[in-house]
């Protein structure tokens, strides 16, 4: 959980002797910050995950790490844009999908945080750059992972009449539900988070933006064996292998893998 269990953790890790110590969610970093900065533990790195404040703790032991994961946001975006406007030229649109002019979008995010807030930004971006006419509808959870909520704020957005529903929360909950509502006529299709989401939403899911995180992994524990300083604050994105996103679905409207490489490949150079 992301209380003092996560102090207590960190502690209890330090006193067993290990030199780096890691954390993979946001709201760890405050007491992994404040573990680091404690008397006795300067010569033990700890790194927060997803983390903001390690460039200004003062602490030369603290530091952060996340991917540039807007990069294949944006990515994740240019599919459902393919996808919407395959949808438009299909006359599969009715009234109750636009607001005006504008076709309606949806997204289930987390929390109100930079980190998301960045990510579904890159998303409306990249399904922009495709089908400009779009106005995209944010619900929170404040939650990271939770089926029950992100599936019924899924299912309101798709009531209002959004037709792509894009996520940053870590649950099936969403596509769960995009998958559910197809198969009862809603004309409604998901871009999911971190994992391929292809096994709960065969045809819903077009896809998932995904951290690579080995790539930062690597770049850590190679540092640290060869005895030099890892960075306070680690991002990488494409030009680094460190995201993707997730195999196409079967849905996918057709020229998406080329339009994907041809974008992937221009964020790469």
């Amino acid at each position: 959980p992301e209380n003092e269990q996560c102090y207590d953790a960190a502690v209890d890790l330090a006193e067993q002797g290990c030199t780096a110590i890691f954390s993979n969610s946001y709201n760890h970093q405050t007491y992994m910050q404040q573990v680091a900065g404690e008397p006795g533990y300067e010569d033990i790195t700890f790194v927060s995950a997803t983390g903001d404040t390690a460039a200004n703790s003062g602490l030369k032991n603290f530091k952060n790490c996340f991917t540039k994961v807007y990069e294949s946001r944006y990515v994740s975006g240019i599919v459902a844009g393919m996808k919407l406007a395959e949808l438009v030229e299909d006359g599969k649109l009715t009234d109750a999908n636009y607001d005006g002019e504008n076709i309606k979008i949806g997204y289930v995010g987390a929390y109100p945080y930079a980190e998301v807030v960045s990510g579904y930004t890159a998303f409306f971006l990249g399904i922009q750059s495709i089908v400009p006419n779009v106005v995209m509808d944010v619900t929170y959870t404040n939650s990271w992972f939770d089926i029950t909520k992100e599936a019924a704020a899924a299912d309101a957005l798709m009531a209002d009449g959004c037709v792509i529903i894009g996520q940053h929360a870590d649950s099936t909950g969403a596509p769960s539900a995009v998958q559910a509502a197809q198969e009862k006529g809603t004309v409604a299709y998901s871009i999911g988070y971190n994992v391929d989401m292809l096994s709960v939403a065969p045809q819903a899911a077009l896809t998932s933006a995904t951290n690579k995180w080995e790539v930062y992994y690597e770049y850590a524990f190679s540092a640290m064996m060869n005895g030099e300083k890892i960075a306070t604050d680690w991002a990488e994105g494409y030009e680094s292998g460190a995201v993707a996103i997730t195999e196409l679905g079967e849905s996918c409207a057709e020229g998406t893998a080329e339009k994907v490489a041809e974008v992937e490949q221009a964020i790469h150079d």
